[in-house]
Order: C-alpha cells, then sequence, then structure tokens
C-alpha cells in the first residue's frame, strides 16, 4: 500500500491499470511497467505487429491502444527470443504513455520516475 499507484494514459488521463497488478521487470531496453491486468479501457487488434528495431526486434506482439483517445500505451509480446519469453502474454505499458497517480501522497508524476519495489513473476 505505501507504493500504490493509479496508471493513468497521458493523452486522456483514463484509468489503465494499477500497481497492485505489477509483476516484473522491465528488461534492459524496454521502458515498461509490466502488469498482469489491465482496465477494459485497455483495447489491442487481432492483428501482430513485427518488432523492426530495438530490444523488441523480430518480436511478434499487439500493440495496447487506450480506448477513449487511441493513444497506443503498449504491447502485448506473442512471440520473442528467451530473453524476453517470460514477458509473453502479460501487458507491457510504454512508461513514456503513461503518467501515474500516487495514492499515498496524492502526487501525480511521470512513470518513468518512479521506482516501484522489485516485483518478480514468482511472487
Amino acid at each position: 500500500p505505501e507504493e500504490c499507484a493509479v496508471f493513468h494514459c497521458r493523452g486522456c488521463w483514463t484509468v489503465l491499470g494499477d500497481s497492485l497488478q505489477l509483476c516484473g521487470q522491465e528488461p534492459p531496453g524496454l521502458s515498461v511497467l509490466i502488469c498482469f491486468k489491465v482496465t477494459n479501457d485497455v483495447t489491442w487488434e487481432d492483428s501482430l505487429l513485427i518488432g523492426l528495431e530495438g530490444a523488441l526486434l523480430g518480436c511478434a506482439y499487439y500493440l495496447l491502444t487506450c480506448r477513449s483517445c487511441g493513444l497506443a500505451v503498449g504491447f502485448i509480446l506473442y512471440s520473442s527470443g528467451s530473453d524476453l519469453a517470460y514477458l509473453r502474454d502479460l501487458f507491457c505499458f510504454f512508461k513514456d504513455s503513461i503518467i501515474c497517480y500516487l495514492l499515498k501522497t496524492q502526487t501525480i508524476i511521470e512513470a518513468s520516475k518512479v521506482n516501484f519495489p522489485a516485483v518478480t513473476l514468482k511472487e
């Protein structure tokens, strides 16, 4: 409860998820928040995209968007190399597309500036 936050879309402030659903540490090269669950305001198409550069090079994924404003807010990894395999079927929010509302202090902060406690998939 000390570190609880609500994740909002940067474009329209729609609630997309919260820190109680965090389930993993971000991999090198990807600035993401990894969650088990998201709200119904997060949507994705049935068509797969293929990463052409960066950490998602060669990976197949579904793009997550905000239902309210259409902003791309993250991805669901479908296929990847072994280094990112643990992310498959999880919701990965782009930190650049998310604003965090910290419940304890009632403050709004960039997702890239928040350090959540370490969580592993085993927990």
